[in-house]
C-alpha cells in the first residue's frame, strides 16, 4: 500500500440548528476540500463530533461523504473506543471495508491503561479484523500516551498497522518516532500548531482541523514543506497563525464550525455538551479573515 502524504483533512459533522445533522452542508463541505487540492478525508474522528453520533447517522454521514467525494480521493474512516471487543465489532460490520483506505483508531479513552494494554488492545484489533489500522495518539483527550516505544513496537510487529496520527504536542516524541520507524510506517501530524516541523523532520503530513477552512492554503503550505522550501511554508503559516489559534479557543469543533459559517460552508450548530462559538470569537475571526484577505498569496 501506497503511503499517505500531504494534507488530510478531519471533516466536521454539519448540524442544523434543531440538532440534525445537515447533510447538505457535509456535501458543499466535502466539494469544498475537493476543488481545494486535499489529499484525502477522514470521517468521523474527533472533530466530526462521533461520540454524539448514533449509528444510523454515522452510517448516513459516511455515505454522504462517499458520494461527494465519487472515489476521487482516500477516505480514512475513524473507528475507535475504550472497549476492545465493540471496535473490533464495528469494523467487522463494515460491509466494503475495501472502500476505506484505513482505519483511524484512536487509543482507549477513559480506561487509562497500560502501555502493554494499549499494545494489546490495537493487537487483538489487528488479529480480529482485516483492513489497515492508523493509531490515533492523543493523550489531552484520551487521558493516556502512547510512548514512541510501544508505538514502534506495534509499527514493527504488525504490518496492517501503517501509521500514526500523533498528536500529542510533543514534537520530540514524533522525532523519536520518524527517526526509528519503519520505511513504510508513516508518521501524521494531527496538531496544526507543529505540523511543519513534523514534516521537516521526515513526517508525512497531517490530518487537520484548519486545512477545512482554508484547504488549498494548507495544502500548498504542507506541498511547500514536503518539498523543503521552508522559507514558504512558513509564509503561509504566519499568515493563518491568529486563525488556527482562535478556532481552538473556545474547544473543536466549535472554533471551526464558528469559521465555517463565516466563511459560508456550513451552520456553526454542535452538540452539547460542546456550545456554539460565542459573538466575541465570531467578530475575532471575521476581523482576522479581513487582514488574511489583504495580503496577496
Amino acid at each position: 500500500m501506497k503511503k499517505l502524504y500531504g494534507t488530510g483533512v478531519a471533516l466536521v459533522t454539519p448540524f442544523k440548528e434543531d440538532g440534525k445533522v445537515d447533510f447538505n452542508g457535509l456535501q458543499r463541505l466535502v466539494k469544498y476540500v475537493l476543488d481545494n487540492n486535499v489529499d484525502y478525508l477522514v470521517a468521523l474522528g474527533t472533530t466530526a463530533e462521533t461520540a454524539t453520533l448514533n449509528n444510523e447517522e454515522r452510517c448516513d454521514i459516511v455515505k454522504c461523504i462517499q458520494n461527494a467525494n465519487y472515489k476521487q480521493l482516500p477516505l480514512i474512516l475513524g473507528i475507535g473506543g475504550n472497549n476492545t471487543k465493540d471496535v473490533i465489532k464495528e469494523i467487522n460490520s463494515i460491509k466494503n471495508l475495501s472502500d476505506f483506505y484505513a482505519i483511524l483508531s484512536v487509543s482507549p479513552y477513559y480506561n487509562t491503561p497500560s502501555q502493554e494494554g494499549i499494545y494489546q488492545h490495537f493487537k487483538s484489533i489487528v488479529n480480529c479484523t482485516e483492513g489497515d489500522i492508523i493509531l490515533y495518539n492523543v493523550p489531552k483527550r484520551t487521558g493516556s500516551n502512547i510512548i514512541p516505544e510501544t508505538v514502534l513496537r506495534l509499527a514493527y510487529d504488525f504490518n496492517n498497522i501503517i501509521g500514526i496520527k500523533e498528536a500529542s504536542g510533543n514534537i520530540l516524541q514524533s522525532y523519536k518516532i520518524i527517526k526509528h520507524k519503519p520505511e513504510n510506517f508513516s508518521v501524521i501530524s494531527g496538531d496544526d500548531f507543529i505540523t511543519l516541523p513534523v514534516i521537516l523532520g521526515g513526517g508525512e503530513g497531517v490530518i487537520s482541523v484548519i486545512a477545512q477552512g482554508f484547504p488549498d492554503k494548507i495544502s500548498k503550505m504542507i506541498s511547500f514543506a514536503r518539498d523543503n522550501n521552508v522559507k514558504k511554508a512558513f509564509s503561509i503559516f504566519y499568515k493563518i497563525i491568529k486563525i488556527i489559534d482562535l478556532i481552538y479557543e473556545e474547544g473543536n469543533p466549535t472554533g471551526i464550525k464558528t469559521f465555517l459559517d463565516v466563511i459560508g460552508i456550513c451552520d456553526p450548530y454542535v452538540r452539547l455538551p460542546l456550545l456554539v462559538g460565542t459573538k466575541i470569537l465570531r467578530e475575532k475571526m471575521l476581523y482576522f479573515l479581513e487582514q488574511i484577505n489583504k495580503i496577496s498569496d
